[in-house]
């Protein structure tokens, strides 16, 4: 969430082992209080890791949430031989390429085969991708609107996000973290599209406006539980369904914005769906990449013991 990088490895260099730890200190208590997100970002970089182990000739067998007495220990990492892992090395060279647009997409609809590989990709990591139908992606849409109030009504919300951009003004965070004004993109006339505005009056000046898709494409990830297990189960499928978007030539965005509110949140699965719980919204879509966002140095998310 808001590119806070949340996680921390641990190469324990005895046993070869790599422990991946989420970091408290980059929680938002506002916007994630259960930690949900903070669990999809490790989950998601967990994934990273075993792309680039696969990549490399290695499988990365990951044991999640191995130290009962420790919340924050989220896996522990050991390296075997590659066998039957050419899926997740042939992802490799969309690491580097993914980026989240926040710009418009064309209304060219995305081919059936290629959302039949997205929900794919997410059933391999145990967790459930919905392509939802009219009337679903109008009832997601009324709920990216509510919690657009509900954003603007919350100051304590508010003041986290600001916490979290990157505008060049003066007192802010480090520029190696959060949503830099160069990724926030144009201004919607109209909120057709579920893209959040990160630049919010005043703060970012000379900012255009563009018309966004009128229809927009999205899809639903979900698990059957709600756990932190199931959390970091779906934010490695988050970051496969997206790596393989991005082979297949699609432009993606994210959207957790109304799945903060716990009074949202409920509404947005289809009710006769067997997914229990929606961890996130993607948008996907023909139209420009967006440009990378920036990350942490090296020695402040990996660490040897």
């Amino acid at each position: 969430m808001h590119n806070a990088q949340p996680w921390k490895f641990v190469h324990r260099t005895g046993t070869g082992t790599i422990e991946l730890h989420g970091d408290p200190l980059r929680a938002m208590p506002h916007e994630d209080p259960d930690h949900r997100a903070l669990h999809l970002g490790c989950g998601a970089a967990l994934f990273g890791l075993r792309v680039a182990a696969a990549y490399r000739g290695r499988r990365a067998e990951a044991r999640l949430l191995p130290d009962p007495k420790d919340p924050w220990h989220l896996a522990d990492v050991r390296f075997a031989d590659a066998t039957g892992e050419e899926g997740l090395a042939s992802l490799h060279g969309a690491l580097r390429d993914r980026h989240t647009s926040r710009f418009p997409f064309t209304e060219e609809p995305i081919p059936s085969e290629i959302l039949d590989g997205l929900r794919a990709a997410a059933l391999l990591e145990g967790c459930r991708l919905v392509v939802p139908g009219a009337w679903h992606t109008d009832t997601v849409m009324d709920l990216v609107h509510a919690s657009e109030l509900f954003e603007a009504a919350d100051e304590a919300v508010r003041a986290e996000i600001a916490a979290w951009t990157r505008t060049g003004a003066a007192g802010e965070g480090p520029e190696t973290e959060g949503i830099p004004a160069y990724a926030f993109g144009p201004r919607q006339y109209d909120v057709t599209s579920p893209v959040r505005d990160f630049g919010a009056p005043g703060r970012v000046s000379g900012r255009t406006s563009a018309r966004f898709e009128r229809t927009p494409q999205i899809a639903l990830l979900g698990t059957v539980d709600d756990t932190p297990e199931e959390w970091l189960k779906a934010g490695q499928a988050l970051h496969r369904v997206l790596l393989q978007a991005t082979l297949d030539g699609l432009a993606t965005s994210v959207m957790s914005q109304p799945l903060e509110w716990p009074e949202l949140r409920s509404d947005a699965r289809d009710p006769g769906s067997t997914m229990g719980f929606v961890h996130m919204v993607f948008r996907l879509g023909y139209g420009p990449g967006g440009r990378a966002t920036p990350r942490r140095p090296v020695s402040e998310v990996l660490a040897f013991d």
